[in-house]
């Protein structure tokens, strides 16, 4: 019986589909399988589902073909679903977020080969493939673990995180943003983000206010970035207290401008949120505040750039899972940080 990666290559144009419907962050982190199985099928059509919000992440990468929009395609009947899907003439589904929904319309669809973990049982009813790995208790990174969903397929099993982050295939957005005028070459830029929207444990607004503190204005060119709500939540805390030092563009850029703007600045500081990684993959310094808990430890969840650095105090941290801020990320210091942006300020010089 010839192998799953022999059967595919039979096919003159193998067609993908990735399901990845869930944050920027994870969806950042499964990029790198597009540009793997490129590299196995370099004739291959590779199809992205994926939710709105995270359309303009998918676009950066060069390794994607299409994009499938998964608040569009689900407000449609059943049979509509099936018909779109079928015209994609897709030879793999590969279930990386798992939905039942989505595992099921694949064989709806009749999607010959269907990829998904073994630990959900309703994909052994909808799927064909089933890979047995548990993410919660691996010691390998987010973006490791997806590609585990493909060793059938042909990718190896080792791919160290650098090797990874080559496989993402970033082209340049650089569309015109609200901020770009303050973008100041003399300086160091500088983007704080300090919220999360409650998706990662957050380092604390006087951190933050003792971050910039220690940062001698002639050298630093800082930013305040978030949604308009966090922006109404920290002004009054951070924004107001440096007038004239910082900047806020809370609540000012789409998506898109976002993006676009990151590229521009030197450097991002955040928690385990999804501008740290956009930060990463964009190639600018992205500095990242994590506990030590699995599985949100920067083990599993570290932006996978060449420029990220990761902070994070050492030992287990048992007492603050259940809470947005903890006790381990408030520990970690604004000095350390200040001087390691001293030292990458100099290199850049």
């Amino acid at each position: 019986m010839p192998s799953l990666k022999n059967l595919i290559r039979t096919k003159t144009n193998p067609v993908f589909l990735i399901s990845r419907t869930d944050s920027i962050g994870d969806v950042i982190l499964t990029l790198p399988m597009a540009g793997v199985l490129k590299s196995i099928y370099p004739n291959s059509t590779i199809v992205f589902l994926g939710k709105t919000y995270t359309e303009p992440i998918v676009a950066l990468s060069s390794n994607i073909d299409k994009f499938i929009n998964w608040d569009s395609l689900s407000s449609k009947n059943s049979s509509e679903q099936i018909r779109l899907l079928n015209q994609e003439r897709i030879d793999v589904f590969i279930n990386v977020f798992p939905s039942k929904k989505i595992a099921r319309l694949a064989k709806r669809a009749n999607i010959p080969i269907r990829i998904a973990t073994s630990h959900r049982i309703y994909n052994w009813l909808y799927s064909n493939r089933l890979i047995s790995f548990s993410r919660n208790k691996s010691l390998l990174h987010e973006a490791q673990l997806n590609i585990k969903l493909i060793e059938c397929l042909g990718a190896k099993s080792n791919y160290s995180i650098e090797e990874l982050n080559k496989f993402i295939g970033i082209r340049a957005n650089n569309i015109t943003s609200p901020g770009d005028n303050l973008i100041d070459k003399t300086r160091f830029n500088l983007i704080l983000h300090p919220k999360s929207k409650g998706s990662a444990r957050e380092w604390g607004i006087d951190n933050y206010n003792k971050l910039i503190s220690l940062l001698p204005q002639e050298d630093y060119n800082i930013f305040i970035t978030g949604t308009k709500q966090e922006g109404d939540l920290i002004r009054e805390e951070i924004v107001d207290k440096y007038i004239g030092r910082v900047y806020d563009l809370t609540g000012i850029f789409s998506l898109e401008e976002f993006i676009s703007f990151i590229g521009k600045a030197d450097g991002l500081i955040a928690a385990s949120t999804g501008p740290l990684h956009i930060a990463s993959i964009l190639g600018i310094n992205a500095l990242g505040l994590y506990p030590p808990i699995r599985p949100m430890h920067p083990g599993r969840w570290r932006p996978i750039g060449e420029k990220t650095k990761v902070f994070v105090r050492g030992g287990e941290c048992s007492k603050c899972r259940n809470t947005n801020s903890c006790e381990c990320m408030l520990l970690i210091s604004p000095n350390e940080i200040a001087n390691y942006l001293d030292k990458i300020k100099m290199d850049i010089k």
